[in-house]
């Protein structure tokens, strides 16, 4: 299989929002950053709306009325492009989505980058390694954005390589707060509201400073099935004046809530390389996070980030109190942040994926098919 190097034409696989999702916004951005280099990008959209309205309402038939265009899509796509680079996640959307990607590019002999990310990859192979393992050895290569992830992969198998997710410095950056407020502190969270994510910890945590903090402010930015449960934690611990629900933002909006914000909250339970971590150390704001999964890999204990046990409101309540109390220890964590997150600027990352795609034009034989 020979490619033209002057004839680059990438099959970019995969969401766009809304809703404005980490894959999501990942997807629209490395769409637009690769039409910036001068390369031809051709989308298949996964969520693409439905034709009519009605569908979204009929569970069993909206599943029907979103694949089947999508494979015809995804059929005619694959016969113009050099090279397909599917988002992958876990669950159905791997086995829906990425998995066709993997056989269409098979029998039409294109080279099949799998961009895996999601930090429930391991519970998901270990429920269903039988159904992923013959699919996934058809990838030409694997990509994962953390060595977390990597780590995950080797464990099962897996030969994939480390490109990490794209943070845009000129959306989120820095804004002279005029001092933290000590008084009337504002902590945020920017994840949606499932219990993966944990939140209700970070409001039984504002629970425990109200008693010297009253003024303490949450702002939850999301939307998810656990804001009725959120929302009676709070009326039950008092805290109506003190919690707010901001509803999903866009990417703009995110960037405002940050630049108001005294301190990040992360409380996730499972996480693989969350953008929400990345847009914090971009914006100057310093972060408060479980170490579960992939999160070590990007943030460090006291240098770039405080540690909080999870599920306990009591460890992310000291965390944030060492904070409140020391301006010193906000302003380090906060300089090495600003440091720590230019790895994942534009100008490093897209020098890893051009090397990939020109290393299948350049050098086919290096990268080839999976036959088993």
């Amino acid at each position: 299989m020979t490619l033209k190097e002057d004839a680059l034409n990438i099959g970019l696989i995969g969401p766009l929002p809304p809703p404005f999702g980490g894959m999501a916004n990942q997807t629209k951005q490395l769409y637009k950053l690769l039409q910036g280099e001068g390369i031809q990008v051709t989308l298949v959209q996964t969520n693409a709306p439905y034709r009519y309205k009605i569908i979204e309402k009929i569970r069993g038939l909206r599943a029907l009325f979103r694949i089947v265009p999508y494979l015809n899509n995804l059929w005619r796509v694959t016969a113009k492009v050099d090279i397909l680079h599917v988002l992958a996640n876990s669950g159905w959307s791997w086995q829906l989505f990425a998995v066709p990607v993997i056989w269409i590019g098979w029998i039409k002999k294109k080279p099949v980058i799998i961009n895996y990310r999601g930090g429930e990859a391991r519970n998901y192979f270990e429920k269903s390694i039988q159904w992923i393992r013959p699919s996934m050895n058809k990838a030409s290569i694997i990509i994962v954005p953390s060595g977390y992830l990597k780590h995950v992969f080797a464990d099962f198998g897996f030969k994939s390589e480390v490109i990490p997710n794209i943070i845009n410095l000129e959306r989120f950056s820095p804004r002279d707060k005029g001092g933290k407020r000590k008084e009337t502190p504002h902590l945020i969270v920017t994840r949606n509201l499932e219990a993966i994510y944990g939140i209700k910890t970070a409001i039984e945590a504002v629970a425990i400073l109200k008693q010297s903090h009253p003024r303490i402010k949450l702002s939850i930015a999301g939307s998810g099935p656990q804001k009725e449960e959120l929302h009676q934690l709070i009326l039950k611990l008092g805290l109506e004046d003190n919690v707010v629900f901001t509803g999903k933002l866009t990417p703009i909006e995110i960037a405002e809530l940050y630049q108001s914000a005294d301190i990040m909250l992360n409380p996730t339970t499972v996480d693989n390389m969350p953008n929400s971590v990345l847009e914090a150390m971009a914006s100057g704001v310093p972060i408060v996070t479980t170490d579960v999964g992939g999160i070590p890999y990007i943030v460090k204990d006291g240098e770039t980030a405080l540690m909080a046990k999870v599920n306990e409101a009591e460890s992310m309540a000291n965390q944030i109190k060492r904070l409140l109390n020391d301006p010193l220890l906000c302003e380090t964590l906060i300089t090495n942040g600003l440091q720590q997150v230019q790895q994942y600027t534009w100008s490093k990352v897209k020098c890893q994926w051009l090397a990939l795609y020109h290393s299948f034009v350049n050098h086919p034989g290096e990268i080839a098919l999976r036959d088993e």
